[in-house]
């Protein structure tokens, strides 16, 4: 229990000299962000992800066997959309490649630019939206989840995802004695591996499912109220991500190498 929380402490502020320096908390925010979002799409725009690909790509499945209540073309729509913001990342990863501060805060700027088109979509669409209205947020939100697990994908950060936590589940499971853990270390609760650890970063892991579970309870409550609320404090925990990072990344310490 001792090297567990201070696993999570150690997640949450990470000491000086980290290998990932604030990354792992700004992911984590991230995360959180993607619970939120994806509650919009698939609770407020019709039973589609726009962040869980996975499911999506199940859905679509479900869709074209005529399953009340699913939309192929919303699940397409979606997928293809993802999927260009996953090419938009990519291309951000290239640019930015030396950086990680600037990869992510850049990306995390033009997250925010997306999601606030889809708030301003919403708040003129008012209530529940008409097709073209739903289609227009399905895609700004797509393009901006894609965005987002390229960039995240390049940064590196082990077992911070931040949209896909059956891995990270799979290795709270798999992994959950010292000697079932590949490359187990000891010591550090991250252990001593240049990487950030090969140990079993257990908090790491629990604070990620955690922080998707959370954005995605939060996201459901707030949609009661309305959808463009969600939008908000999405829109808010991204500006506020983006301000963050420009900062702490405004320096040549060791974690904005790659």
């Amino acid at each position: 229990m001792r090297k567990l929380l201070a696993d999570v402490a150690y997640t949450l502020v990470p000491p000086r000299g980290d290998r990932h320096g604030p990354l792992p908390p700004l992911l984590l925010t991230l995360t959180v962000v993607t619970g939120l979002v994806d509650a919009v799409s698939y609770l407020g725009l019709g039973e589609v992800f726009v962040a869980n690909m996975t499911g999506n790509v199940v859905l679509l499945g479900f869709a074209l066997a005529g399953t009340a209540g699913l939309s192929a073309p919303a699940t397409a729509v979606s997928t293809a959309a993802f999927l260009v913001g996953a090419v938009a990342g990519g291309r951000f990863g290239g640019r930015f490649a030396g950086h990680r501060g600037r990869l992510l805060a850049s990306a995390m700027s033009v997250q925010a630019v997306l999601v606030a088109g889809a708030l301003g979509t919403a708040v003129v669409a008012d209530a529940r939206p008409t097709d073209p209205a739903r289609y227009a947020l399905i895609v700004l939100l797509g393009l901006a989840m894609g965005l987002q697990n390229a960039v995240v994908r390049r940064l590196g950060v082990p077992d911070l995802t931040t949209t896909v936590v059956t891995q990270t589940l799979t290795g709270l499971a798999s992994d959950s004695t010292p000697d079932s853990a590949p490359n187990s270390t000891h010591g550090s609760p991250h252990g001593s591996a240049p990487d950030g650890g090969a140990g079993l970063r257990r908090g790491r892991r629990i604070l990620s499912v955690v922080a998707i579970l959370l954005g995605a309870l939060v996201g459901a409550l707030l949609l009661r109220v309305s959808l463009t609320l969600v939008l908000g404090v999405v829109l808010a925990l991204l500006a506020a991500a983006v301000l963050v990072t420009r900062r702490l990344s405004a320096t040549d310490a060791a974690w904005v190498r790659p």
